[in-house]
């Protein structure tokens, strides 16, 4: 019964979401304040109908109910409830669904708080959000319905894949869906804009709030599937630039150029067109990473690998909303005139250099993820592009944003003076040099990737101190006027500081693994680096759904015992499927990684030991700049109405 309450409320959903893209699109139009007024509880209607669908997909999970096809195949009476309910998105038709609910909360959030948009805009930008509903809900309904039932249901599931069954899986898709699918706000702001004629600093205000809680949701994401890989896959890297992978960031760095983009319209009134273009493409890239996940067309680790025509399917929805909004984009450009003038040294133009870096890195990661797939359909060829493209491809596009960031942050607008400007960094540029060479004199090899990576991190770091400091002035209470700063310029702070630190991670772990493999025999001792290990035994052991072979190994530094490592084996029988957990003992300086293999004909155990420096600076790095991010969204004026006190008159659309 709660099963059919539930497909008989996506279905309502649907047909609320096809009235709130018509009905309010035509009143916006004609200046129907009744009609417009739709709007605002068809987006609440079409949320809470979701959530009472995705609530009894969930219960169907929680209870194990068999007869509906998508428990049976992902589920087991034998797996921890934290699975179950997990095991609601780890499949293509869950997951579609979480999108489709994420998709109506943030409609409903901008019919909620949306008191201060002009009554046009918003009835625009809720009847967009509608359309989006309008065609996920029509995908999930007529090719990937999650309530379809079996004629006799089985005794039990096929479970999770065993690879899913772990908690930082079970909060990494909802977060990364919150970003992804948030960013259909700004692209609902910008294609709204573009039918009224008109972005000034009012709409810069209003799409930065939606724009950052994205950008701090995928930030999450990323960072928890990235951390997720790193322990769980048992190869000990965080970052491998699978396809997947490369679906999330692609987003996160347009989000990233479109918030500084929004800061100058806000503030300046200029770069009005590639603002709407960024916002534009920042969705579009959500939607090719849909595609690549659930297409089955490029494969990875971690993707929903269903037959192409679901793929077909995304791609025309994909075609249909980034063809309009572009063919719509070139005929209203002439209408975002900027006002904003400004010179070449200033801080637009650091933000301009900003946001090309994002956005070229951005493209050369979507050239790389796509070429294997180009090269197979057009010339027959197989081709593997890999980490070696990727690193010396993007790389450079990251040193050169972290140059420039410290610096530009602190330019004024409309016109500067560079010299004066990098006047105050010149001891913070001198500090950070000779930290960078301090790590090329103190590393045992002469890769310049360690010595780049700490030089880039101090500088980043240090030109955040530098820039409060500025911002304090000279004389008085300095400290006090530090703490009266808007949240605003601290969440900058943090989140510059915080790709700082990533930076430096990424670099120190990147240039200094250690890496040891052997056979190793109970009892007797081994040295890796600084480090001496023992295995003690290995033993089998029984978990609540799985089949582990569990070795005990002791850590010691200097003869005296720091840790206890537990590495396993485990192996699922109801999925047929082992993986590898790997034992970590964490240090913010650096990690001792230990993955156990098979045992040999010798009666050893393979035993694979890595030294990892810096690996968890990426993920404080990580939380630093979602910190930074909610820092922002926190400031005053994106918690009042945006705009409100200067809307002046109505927008009347360009002819």
């Amino acid at each position: 019964m709660i099963t059919e309450l539930g497909h008989f409320a996506l279905i309502l959903a649907f047909l609320v979401a096809i009235v709130q893209t018509i009905v309010p699109l035509i009143g916006a139009q004609k200046r129907w304040q009744g009609w417009m007024a739709v709007a605002e509880p068809a987006a609440g209607a079409q949320f809470a109908l979701t959530a009472v669908a995705f609530g009894a997909l969930m219960w169907a999970f929680v209870v194990s109910d068999f007869s509906l096809r998508l428990v049976w195949l992902n589920s087991h009476s034998m797996k921890p409830m934290l699975y179950k309910i997990s095991g609601t998105w780890g499949n293509h038709e869950g997951s579609m669904l979480l999108w489709v609910l994420i998709v109506t909360l943030f409609g409903a959030m901008a019919a909620w708080f949306g008191g201060g948009l002009p009554p046009t805009l918003r009835a625009r930008v809720l009847a967009v959000q509608g359309a989006i509903g309008v065609a996920f809900f029509a995908f999930i309904i007529f090719t990937s319905n999650p309530f379809l039932r079996l004629d006799t249901p089985p005794f039990d599931g096929q479970d999770l894949n065993p690879l899913l069954q772990d908690p930082g899986l079970a909060f990494h898709p909802p977060f990364l869906y919150l970003g992804y699918v948030g960013l259909s706000m700004a692209f609902s702001f910008a294609v709204a804009a573009l039918i009224e004629g008109r972005v000034d600093a009012a709409w810069g205000r209003w799409v930065r709030p939606w724009t950052l809680a994205a950008w701090v949701f995928l930030t999450i994401g990323i960072a928890l599937g990235s951390w997720w890989a790193y322990y769980e896959l048992g190869w000990g890297g965080f970052w491998f630039w699978d396809p997947v992978e490369n679906a999330s960031f692609m987003p996160w760095l347009l989000a990233a150029a479109l918030l500084h983009s929004a800061i100058v319209v806000e503030k300046r009134e200029a770069l009005k067109s590639w603002t709407i273009l960024l916002a534009i493409l920042a969705f579009g890239f959500s939607l090719i990473g849909t595609f690549i996940v659930r297409s089955g067309l490029l494969t990875s680790v971690h993707a929903f690998a269903n037959d192409p025509e679901r793929g077909v399917w995304i791609l025309l929805i994909m075609a249909f909303f980034m063809g309009g909004a572009l063919m719509l984009f070139s005929l209203r450009a002439g209408a975002m005139e900027a006002k904003g003038v400004f010179g070449l040294v200033s801080r637009e133009s650091a933000l301009v250099v900003n946001n090309l870096l994002l956005a070229v890195s951005c493209f050369v990661v979507f050239v790389g993820t796509m070429w294997p797939l180009v090269a197979e359909m057009f010339f027959d060829r197989k081709l593997s592009v890999g980490p070696p493209f990727f690193n010396a491809a993007f790389t450079p596009f990251m040193v050169a944003l972290g140059l420039i960031l410290p610096i530009g942050a602190v330019l004024p607008w409309k016109r500067a003076r560079l010299l004066r400007a990098m006047k105050p960094f010149r001891y913070v540029f001198v500090l950070a040099i000779a930290v960078g060479g301090l790590a090329f004199a103190m590393q045992t090899g002469r890769s310049l990737i360690g010595p780049i990576g700490m030089f880039l991190g101090a500088w980043l770091v240090m030109g955040v101190i530098v820039e409060l400091a500025q911002r304090t002035g000279r004389g008085g209470d300095r400290l006090g006027r530090l703490m009266r700063l808007p949240r605003a310029d601290w969440g900058k702070a943090v989140a510059h500081a915080g790709l700082g630190v990533t930076m430096a991670g990424v670099a120190g772990l990147t240039a200094w693994t250690v890496d040891d493999i052997r056979v190793a025999q109970i009892g007797q001792p081994w040295e890796v680096g600084s480090y001496e290990l023992t295995l003690n035994d290995v033993q089998e052991v029984r978990g609540p759904n799985y089949v582990s072979t569990m070795g005990f190994l002791t850590l010691a530094q200097d003869g005296r015992q720091i840790a206890e490592l537990r590495p396993e084996k485990r192996f699922y029988p109801v999925a047929q499927m082992p993986t590898t957990e790997a034992a970590i003992d964490y240090d913010l300086k650096r990690d001792v990684y230990v993955v156990i293999g098979d045992q040999q004909n010798s009666g050893g155990w393979t035993i694979r030991t890595y030294i990892k420096p810096m690996t968890n600076w990426i993920w404080v790095g990580s939380a630093l700049m979602a910190l930074g991010g909610l820092l922002s969204l926190t400031d005053r004026r994106f918690r009042v109405a945006a705009g409100a006190a200067r809307r002046g008159p109505e927008p009347v659309p360009a002819e």
